[in-house]
């Protein structure tokens, strides 16, 4: 039993002490006591895994689409649609993930287009090499950050090459990455939201040159998905210049996080659990249930969001139209009533549906790329360095939204 005292007047914006080293005693008692939490000015909050598999199945009825939440968020109280929008609000609003169909469908669409199958296997190669070097440099110092020397630096680079962004200019991207993903933190500093904007203009910057370089001369679109994205579907339709600069930005964004956070916390993880080491030093084709297991005991994405676009009932309760809706993910990942104890980190853990990567249309277009670099990362690291240890205290990011650690600091010799 959870202690229902936890639940009562949980509240996003004033987080208890504790919560962001260890929120799942708060989701357990939400789940259990308070499974449609009121938030405070029309919105609620869900935590069991039932109740977000059926938002996420709902597009028509729970949308994505978050023009009047981000114009006031982003644009302050006086927002009004003929005022100029924010470069956070044009950000947020164009791109994949804060969009219905049919923009949704149109740039999914050409996005997926490429990120088949074949194309993430052909990924495979650069990644092991590109995860090599950084164990090669990891043991010549025999220490490493787990987090800045190599969970933040392998999605970075993947990004980078399926844009074409050269190597030497890379080095911005991570920081536009964190500041624009640190605005969609429930709150939102005068600091922190001019550091956002920044980052977006400084993108779009960059983009013009990069987008123009590229129609002067074309990759290939089976590789490069900015040529894709340009060139759009064949005999079909492209998308605008505001959506080609605002996706590609969403693909950084949607990529590096969440991978950083997913190789990190799995390094972590297996730091503290040595059960789940052994067996996959024993086991390396374990691997691939690893990584599912860590997105889901320590989802990278804790919460998401939706509004409804009509009138709903759940809980036995019914919603208005414009009821704002935050999906506990973490929560759900660790719903009874799906996960046989759920509190377990179990690498041999199958079935394993978690809902780390959404479900429904807005499920996670680049997933397969982040399990890819996912196993490889980990197996790697761990086939190399069985024995590392942490050496120092680890620095958790205080985000609420996404759960990793800035700093990691471990021995690998």
């Amino acid at each position: 039993m959870s202690d229902p005292a936890l639940a009562e007047g949980f509240d996003l914006r004033r987080l208890p002490e504790g919560f962001i080293a260890n929120p799942y005693p708060v989701y357990a008692a939400l789940r259990e006591h308070a499974p449609v939490h009121p938030l405070g000015d029309g919105q609620i909050l869900l935590t069991r895994y039932a109740d977000l598999e059926r938002v996420y199945k709902d597009a028509a009825t729970f949308s994505s689409d978050k023009t009047v939440e981000f114009g006031a968020k982003f644009n302050g109280p006086e927002f009004r649609a003929e005022a100029e929008p924010s470069p956070l609000y044009r950000h947020h609003t164009t791109s994949l993930v804060f969009n219905d169909p049919p923009r949704h469908t149109r740039v999914r669409r050409i996005i997926a287009g490429a990120l088949t199958p074949r194309a993430v296997t052909a990924m495979e190669a650069g990644i092991v090499a590109l995860v090599d070097g950084l164990l090669d440099a990891a043991e010549a110092r025999g220490r490493i950050d787990l987090i800045e020397d190599f969970a933040a630096a392998i999605p970075v680079e993947v990004i980078g090459t399926l844009l074409g962004v050269p190597r030497d200019e890379r080095g911005p991207l991570r920081d536009w990455s964190l500041a624009i993903l640190g605005a969609l933190e429930p709150v939102l500093s005068r600091q922190v939201e001019a550091a956002g904007n920044r980052a977006v203009t400084e993108f779009l910057a960059y983009l013009d040159r990069l987008v123009a370089e590229r129609r002067r001369h074309p990759g290939d679109p089976d590789k490069d998905i900015l040529t894709r994205l340009i060139q759009g579907e064949v005999g079909g339709e492209r998308l605008s210049p505001e959506e080609l600069h605002q996706n590609c930005i969403f693909i950084l964004n949607a990529g590096h996080e969440t991978t950083t956070n997913l190789i990190g916390n799995g390094l972590h993880l297996l730091t503290e659990h040595p059960d789940a080491r052994a067996w996959l030093l024993a086991e390396p084709d374990l691997m691939r249930k690893g990584v599912e297991e860590i997105l889901r005991f320590e989802s990278s994405n804790q919460l998401g969001n939706r509004v409804a676009a009509a009138d709903f009932a759940i809980d036995g309760r019914a919603f208005p139209a414009g009821t704002q809706i935050t999906l506990g993910i973490g929560a759900a990942n660790r719903d009874p009533a799906q996960f046989s104890d759920p509190d377990a980190f179990d690498v041999t853990r199958d079935p394993n549906r978690h809902l780390a990567f959404a479900s429904g249309i807005h499920q996670c277009v680049g997933m397969a790329v982040a399990r890819l670099e996912g196993r490889i990362a980990l197996s790697r690291f761990l086939a190399r360095f069985p024995d590392y240890r942490l050496d120092g205290v680890p620095e958790r990011s205080q985000r609420v939204r996404f759960r990793g650690f800035l700093r990691l600091p471990a021995r690998v010799g």
